[in-house]
Formats: C-alpha cells, structure tokens, sequence
C-alpha cells in the first residue's frame, strides 16, 4: 500500500493479510448493495403503489445489470489491469447511491421517483461487476494464482457479509425522518461509502495483467464454464428468492424482522465459509456443491412451510449455508478450463450465471406470488435448486468416466 509502482505479485509473509487489504473494496460495495435490500420492495409496493412483480424486478435490475457488464468488466482486467476496474466500479457505486437518494427524496412522485430508482440499480449492478471482478484478479495478482480459492472465498465472505451487514443498517436508517433517513438516507450513506473506498484505493499499488497471451473470444469462454455456471443458476435462484421476496413475505405476514432474517442469511452464509471452505479441497467441488444445494433445498422447504419468524429465520439460515460454498466449489475449476490469460473473462462468464439466477428470479418468482402466493413461490425455489443438484450429479458422473 505504499508504492504506486506496478510490479508482480510476491509472496507475503500473512497472504491472508494482503487479501484482506483488497478485499475491502469487494466488502464496501456489498454493504451498498445490502442497504436498500429490505427497502426497496417495501418502498417500491408501499409507498410507490406498484404491485409485486415491479417491486421484485426493482431488486432484480440491479443483476441483470451485474450479467450485462461482466463480460466488459472481464476483459477490461486482462487487458488493463485490476486496479483500474476497481475504481471505476467504485466510482459507479457513488452514482448510484446519489440516484437513490434522489429516488427517496421524490417519493411522493411515483414516476420520477421509480425511474430514478432503476437507474440506481441499473448503476448498482455495474458497479458490482467491475468492483468484484477486478478486487478478485487484483488479490490473484497479490499473492499470486495458486491461492485463487482463497481469494474466492474471501470476495464471498465479504460479498454476503457486507449484505448481512447493510440490510439491517439500511432497515434501521429508512425507519428515521428525511433527509437523514427513509431511502434518501439510505442513498446518502450509499454514495459516502465508496466515495471513501475510492480515496483509499488510490494509495494501494496495482498489479499488471498477470499473464500476456493468446486470449480467447468470450463466448468461447462461456462455453467452458458452462456446466459449472447452470449449477450455479440454479443454486442462484434460492438467493434471489431471499433477496427480493423475503421482506414481502414477512410484510404479507404481519411479521417484524425481515431484515434480522437477512442478516442471518448472511451471517450463516460467512460462517460456512470460513469454518468448511477447505472441504472443496478435502472432498472434491462437486461433493460440495451437492452437499451443498440439497441444504440450501431444506432450507428452502422450511420457508414454504413456516408458520411463524423462528422457523422463516431458520430456512433463511440453512439457505444461507447451503449456498454458501457452491460458488467457490465450482468455480476455481470453472476458471481453470480457461487459462491464465483468460482469468478475468473466465470469472466473468462464470459469475454471469450468477446474475442470471438472481435476475430472473425476481419478476419469475414475483408471477408465482400473484398466481399462488408466498408459500409456493419458496417451493418453486426450492425445486429450481433440486435441479442443480442432478445437475452437479451429472457433472460428477462425467469426471468419473474422463470427460470435463
């Protein structure tokens, strides 16, 4: 952090320490994203008047946005570097937070207000793909590719963990009076915060595109990671669930605590992390992702059938776990398929299934609530995620006989 000279990535005598140095760019734009997480449906149904598909999709812009721009994002770090797509996506997380808090601040005029709201998401999102994409490869570039899991692990510790952190943040600000609180406060706090991250990255030394070669084209890519990505898709949609539906959920239900249901959702999911992510490595990543997934499927059957907030936040939890370490199980030998040269397009693509997973899952599963209600919307989930574990047996069955 003291030299602005770019130079090749050394090892340290604490890895973990220089990852962690990094990695708080990942945590500060998850805490934006985690901010407006149980605000938005409740803002965009409530207060705005829309039904429940405009306020699932409002969640799910932001995704969508993320699977539009990874792919740029991707190349943009094997071509120029990491350090760079950090701080341009920081610097778009800013811009989002200011279109939030002009959204809250015209709450009483629905359109603007709506349309401000989806800028904020649509800005979100590709702030989210460059500031992730480029955290991972410029921690790979730290402390170089042979602990690339361990720098996946810890952009997903930081990821959720800054969700969990930022819904009940954002719950509690949007409870108090504007301009300080309601959305516009959580917008306001949205823009500060890498606003901050962006100063500071300015004193952290860059790392050079850590291979030169031969680059493949990304839908190239794409197909290489395609087995590995339709798990994720499916695991994915559990989350999406999670994210844009449970505050409604409890809202329909008369419940209190959406947002202490999040924050164990995230809680759990950074437990899991820390405590078993040296399972993929013990057991092999599709054990894992299948271990994996049929957790995240019970805890996504206890929601479906959960008659009070103890058994919600216990499927919220489990959820949480379940999901937790199917990212990483896969996605190390996903962006192995690639090549060194091909590392941030490789993460991209992969990442991409990601957003899909989220981003369909909002409006999608905000059809099954209007048509059949909350319960069956987390059943729906549930079996998305079922397909993922025959998916991943599929994929275990081709290892054993020598194909990828």
């Amino acid at each position: 952090m003291t030299s602005s000279r770019p130079g090749p990535a050394h090892p340290a005598a604490n890895p973990t320490l220089r990852i962690l140095a990094v990695v708080l760019f990942n945590l500060i734009c998850y805490v934006d994203i985690g901010l407006p997480l149980a605000v938005i449906p409740v803002f965009v149904h409530g207060t705005l008047g829309y039904n429940t598909v405009v306020a699932g999709l409002a969640v799910s812009l932001q995704y969508l946005a993320t699977f539009a721009s990874r792919a740029q994002a991707g190349r943009f770090v094997d071509g120029r570097g990491a350090k760079p797509a950090v701080m341009i996506g920081l610097a778009t997380c800013v811009a989002a937070g200011v279109a939030l808090m002009l959204a809250g601040l015209l709450s009483g005029h629905a359109v603007p207000s709506v349309l401000l709201l989806i800028t904020s998401r649509i800005l979100m999102g590709v702030g989210e793909s460059w500031t992730a994409t480029g955290a991972i490869l410029w921690n790979i570039g730290r402390v170089g590719a042979e602990r690339t899991a361990q720098v996946i692990s810890w952009n997903g510790i930081t990821s959720y963990g800054g969700i969990a952190f930022g819904a009940p943040v954002g719950a509690l600000l949007s409870q108090l009076a504007p301009p300080m609180g309601g959305l516009a406060g959580v917008g306001l706090l949205s823009a500060v915060l890498p606003a901050a991250g962006l100063v500071l990255a300015t004193r952290y030394a860059p790392v050079p595109p850590m291979t030169k070669g031969e680059t493949m084209p990304f839908s190239q890519v794409f197909w290489r990671v395609l087995p590995y990505g339709i798990v994720l898709a499916c695991g994915s949609v559990g989350f999406g669930a999670i994210s844009a539906c449970l505050s409604l959920y409890f809202a329909d239900r008369h419940w209190d605590g959406a947002a202490l249901a999040l924050m164990m959702f995230g809680v759990v999911f950074v437990m899991v992390r820390l405590l078993f992510s040296r399972q993929i490595g013990l057991r092999g990543g599709r054990t894992v992702a299948i271990v994996s997934l049929l957790v995240e499927v019970a805890g996504l059957l206890i929601l479906w059938r959960s008659s009070g907030v103890p058994a919600a936040d216990l499927g919220a939890a489990l959820t949480g776990a379940g999901f937790s370490l199917v990212f990483p199980a896969l996605g190390v030998e996903a962006v192995t398929r690639a090549g060194p040269q091909n590392r941030g397009a490789a993460l991209g693509a992969f990442s991409v299934f990601l957003d899909i997973g989220i981003g369909i899952s909002g409006p999608m599963l905000g059809l099954v609530i209007n048509s059949l209600g909350y319960g069956p919307m987390f059943l729906a989930s549930a079996l998305f995620t079922g397909a993922g574990v025959g998916a991943t047996v599929l994929l275990r069955g081709g290892a054993r006989r020598g194909t990828p």
